[in-house]
């Protein structure tokens, strides 16, 4: 059992690093954070999407590169060190998975190649408002493929072109599509602490929706899409992690106090040196995830769960005591930490906050052990 990358799969991290660089500078995250009227950048969208990074795990015949998630997850570090500003996670690690996952024929053929291309934006609506949902809490229903019932938050629900809603069909949990361009979708945009990733609430009166995976199979469909996206969020927010790490040693080796560089106070040392254990129990947590979602291994849930806490906890603490390294100056709008806490508080809450993980650990590992 491998737990490293291939030296392909390295040089696929290395360019992606030059391209983000290049393309998506703290500059060009900031003019979306700055500017109302615009919620994700778009001309990054189009140049990832011409990188074939949407579609890399896209089976070739469906408009893909067909390279696997171990690409993806490499492809996922290296935009969350960049805290690129695109609805990459929505799309690819929800949408597509989904639709690779369960969808039909005519679903793939007619979703997949246009995600690949860019053409679609995704969004996924489980939450009704504060709480978990679950089969007593779910209100969204679906009688004659017609879609009725609130959802909030959506994140990228501003600007989604299809969303994948949980939704009860006679009484029974189902997953379904809606193509949000099409009527009886009306959105309301919600602010966030991270206006990088927008969000919505949509609310449907009688919306087209047409059912992903077999009637009933609602909830069993979301917790399987959640796993795999957990994973590659939480390579997203190991990248971001490593990022502040490498912030807060910059800073404290140029930072003069008393005639000593930052660095070699003790203090100073302790809180880099914390960073870096938690960065790496959430790399091998993350490494092992991306071993079982590969290999579609029975581990999976458990793997999933585990990436999903310790990379949480790890992109909080990093981008917390990146600013507090940084002092005064470090809680400033001119200082680039600030993006990398948002950041990590808006990953800390997609797909369910650490504290639904950590349940949802739990439960695995019962349901494992009384087998």
């Amino acid at each position: 059992m491998n737990f490293d990358f291939s030296d392909d799969q390295k040089f696929l991290k290395s360019e992606a690093r030059k391209f983000l660089e290049g393309n998506a500078s703290s500059a060009q995250v900031r003019k979306v954070l700055d500017d109302d009227g615009k919620a994700y950048d778009e001309a990054l969208w189009q140049a990832v999407a011409g990188q074939g990074w949407l579609g890399a795990a896209i089976p070739e015949e469906h408009g893909g590169l067909g390279l696997g998630h171990l690409e993806l997850c490499v492809i996922a570090e290296e935009l969350g060190r960049a805290v690129a500003p695109i609805p990459f996670a929505s799309t690819v690690y929800f949408l597509a998975e989904a639709i690779m996952l369960a969808g039909d024929d005519a679903q793939k053929a007619d979703l997949l190649p246009r995600i690949a291309a860019g053409e679609v934006i995704g969004a996924v609506a489980t939450s009704e408002g504060p709480g978990p949902v679950t089969p007593g809490t779910l209100n969204a229903t679906v009688s004659g493929g017609k879609l009725s019932g609130t959802k909030v938050p959506v994140t990228d629900g501003d600007i989604a072109t299809h969303c994948l809603v949980l939704a009860k069909e006679n009484g029974q949990p189902g997953l379904f599509l809606v193509d949000l361009s099409a009527g009886g979708v009306s959105r309301e945009m919600l602010r966030t602490l991270d206006s990088t990733r927008d969000a919505a609430k949509l609310t449907f009166e009688g919306a087209a929706a047409q059912r992903i995976g077999g009637a009933g199979e609602g909830f069993a469909l979301v917790e399987q899409v959640f796993d795999r996206a957990a994973v590659l969020l939480a390579f997203e927010q190991c990248g971001g992690a490593d990022k502040c790490l490498e912030m807060a040693k910059a800073y404290a080796l140029e930072r003069y106090a008393f005639g000593r560089v930052i660095a070699s106070y003790q203090a100073i040392k302790h809180k880099l040196a914390d960073i870096y254990v938690k960065n790496e129990l959430a790399r091998s947590n993350a490494y092992y995830g991306a071993w079982a979602l590969n290999s579609n291994a029975p581990e999976l849930p458990v793997a999933a769960s585990a990436a999903r806490i310790a990379a949480s906890e790890a992109f909080w603490f990093a981008s917390k005591e990146n600013i507090q390294t940084h002092g005064g100056i470090g809680f400033t709008w001119e200082l680039d930490c600030h993006l990398y806490y948002k950041r990590s508080r808006q990953l800390s809450l997609v797909a369910g906050a650490p504290r639904v993980w950590k349940e949802r650990l739990v439960s695995q590992l019962e349901r494992r052990n009384a087998a």
